[in-house]
């Protein structure tokens, strides 16, 4: 009998992992009938031809916001107390008092958050968030849906979005088995379980072990390793260009070997473009010493801002723009929505660069994929003032812990040291690679290029009662 699987993207984070790669054919491959339940306003129909049941009431309760924030607030009190550690705090956003509402949030925020921040309280907290949901059109709309429709299992794609608490709760009440997969890397201690599922699909032991350390409601059997679809693509020998295709392309220099610099989103690196002037002076002082270097620069997806303008137009004679082919939809963060045809550039990207630098950037893994090294820059900049966040405290984050050695990565803690680092790089004396692929494994599993089927064969041991 064939088992009919419910895949929800509650927003458009997830198209990447479960649209774009081949988990799709490899669940159809498995007998699965797979619909996809769209709360996004990309049509997977239009665009790719796929089976979509979608979803047009978007209505949230308007409490919801305050509670959501309170709930994440309140878990991040109790990880800082329960483990003593300070760095919880650093996970949490300012309160905004520019407005007599926002004051009024906050103060209202601050209110749950006193009479929340106990363990007894965060249950009782994400109760009273499944009520104001369970009240709103949207879970009656769901429902309905559900009811036509009939799945034997909903398959979320992130375990963060609020916007797909009111439909979980639908399946649930309907009595249709959940699951929710845990959407990144660092997502865990950051308090971004927003959802409550009948199971949880996560990338690796260490990250079962970080759920079942800080939800304590959530039981052993509830939480499987499958690995995630987001590096399976570095694995498709398919995708690769010849160097001189792939140069041609994109107008590169085929005499020059090119290192690239992967850009943060300005939350996370608010001065990143100087760490970019920073590269790119390092390999003008190299080329007058004999290298002929060049860089090519990749922004993040979800970064529109103009910071980097500057730096490209006094060293276009250097870097080369390659940006990543993802497609603004609507005007929020979470509806820039990738291509398919970047998982290709992203692979040839790693493929014809000698290593890549960022700031404590994930893409230290699809680099290592390809055994190429990582810089993360790890130094403060002179423009670093009061109010600008200071990127080292980037690499206390927990997710950090989990490095097997501190040569995971190649650190840069000191500028003037730079040209040196690069230097060492290009020559072989210097790697991160074989820690990196550690830390690869640490953190994603010993097999990433077999995700998708891991994760339809834990979907089918589910449906047939094994768990």
């Amino acid at each position: 009998m064939t088992k009919k699987v419910f895949v929800f993207f509650p927003d458009g984070v997830g198209l990447r992992n479960f649209a774009f790669t081949d988990f799709k054919i490899t669940g159809e491959q498995m007998g699965f009938d797979i619909t996809y339940w769209n709360n996004t306003i990309f049509s997977l129909k239009d665009n790719l031809g796929f089976k979509e049941v979608k979803i047009e009431d978007h209505t949230a309760h308007k409490l919801l916001p305050i509670y959501s924030r309170a709930r994440k607030r309140a878990e991040l009190n109790i990880s800082r107390d329960r483990f003593n550690d300070a760095v919880y705090s650093t996970y949490k956003f300012p309160f905004r008092y520019n407005s007599l509402k926002n004051t009024f949030k906050t103060l209202y925020t601050k209110c749950l958050i006193g009479l929340y921040s106990s363990e007894d309280g965060i249950v009782k907290l994400r109760n009273k968030i499944n009520a104001l949901e369970r009240s709103t059109s949207k879970y009656k709309y769901c429902k309905a849906q559900l009811e036509k429709h009939t799945p034997d299992l909903i398959f979320c794609t992130t375990q963060r979005a609020t916007q797909s608490i009111s439909a979980l709760l639908a399946s649930k009440d309907l009595g249709i088995p959940t699951v929710a997969f845990v959407y990144s890397w660092d997502n865990v201690p950051k308090a971004m379980q927003v959802v409550d599922t009948d199971y949880y699909f996560v990338w690796s032991d260490l990250m079962k072990a970080e759920m079942l350390k800080y939800y304590p409601f959530v039981k052993e059997n509830q939480v499987i390793v499958t690995g995630t679809p987001q590096f399976e693509p570095h694995f498709n020998d398919n995708l690769k260009q010849s160097r001189s295709v792939f140069f041609k392309e994109y107008n590169l220099d085929e005499n020059k070997t090119y290192i690239c610099y992967s850009g943060d989103d300005q939350t996370t690196s608010p001065l990143d473009q100087y760490y970019l002037a920073d590269l790119a002076n390092a390999v003008r002082s190299l080329n007058t010493k004999g290298d002929n270097l060049g860089v090519i620069y990749r922004k993040c997806p979800v970064d529109f801002t103009k910071r980097y303008d500057a730096v490209l137009e006094a060293n276009k004679d250097i870097i080369a723009v390659i940006d990543p082919i993802w497609k603004p939809v609507g005007d929020q963060w979470n509806q820039v929505l990738p291509a398919k045809e970047d998982f290709k550039l992203l692979y040839n990207i790693c493929e014809h660069s000698e290593f890549v630098t960022n700031v404590c950037s994930s893409t230290i893994f699809d680099f290592v994929a390809h055994n190429k090294p990582c810089i993360y820059y790890n130094y403060e900049q002179p423009q670093l003032k009061k109010g600008i966040r200071d990127i080292g405290q980037n690499y206390n984050y927990v997710h950090f812990r989990s490095m097997p050695s501190k040569e995971a990565a190649v650190f840069c803690t000191d500028k003037n040291q730079l040209e040196t680092i690069i230097k060492n790089i290009l020559d072989g004396k210097t790697s991160n690679v074989s820690e990196g692929l550690r830390w690869f494994e640490i953190v994603a599993g010993k097999e990433p290029m077999k995700a998708s089927k891991r994760i339809w064969e834990a979907i089918d041991d589910l449906l047939n009662n094994k768990f």
